[in-house]
């Protein structure tokens, strides 16, 4: 299924029967220079053992108008492939075994309401399982 360009969210989502083994060292790229690899003790920590989202994250159009779901997708893609990512968010995901078992969804929406529901998704999954998903280390914020 060929990605959307548009603006929206996107899910990692781990399919039934996925158990987590993490690896020493992630597979990612290096981010200014830092090792995006956490201990395992800090990995398993961030675990959500019940759920099967790992990872919620936003794809907005950039300053050029030309980013959109199916850059960011491919960019986070590549970041797992080693190479340098633009920015250090979902790292966890890349220091799991098996990330290619893991499952992407993505839905559109316009980029004047990415924030807005990215941030209440957030809050949502918060509500339900108390932290929020495995690799967002920082819960979203609505901004006006």
């Amino acid at each position: 299924m060929r990605i959307p360009q548009g603006t929206g969210l996107f899910a990692v989502l781990r399919p039934d029967g996925f158990e987590p083994r993490f690896l020493k060292k992630s597979a990612a790229g290096i981010f200014k220079k830092k090792d995006p690899s956490l201990p395992e003790p800090a990995l398993a920590a961030e675990w959500v053992d019940s759920a099967d989202i790992l990872y919620l994250g936003k794809a907005g159009p950039g300053s050029k108008g030309n980013r959109g779901l199916r850059r960011q997708i491919q960019e986070f893609l590549d970041f797992g492939k080693g190479k340098p990512p633009g920015h250090w968010d979902g790292r966890l995901v890349w220091q799991l075994a098996n990330p290619e078992a893991l499952v992407i969804a993505w839905k559109e929406l316009p980029a004047a309401e990415l924030n807005t529901s990215e941030a209440r998704y957030h809050q949502e999954f918060v509500e339900a399982y108390g932290r929020l998903p495995f690799a967002n280390l920082v819960q979203a914020r609505a901004r006006n």
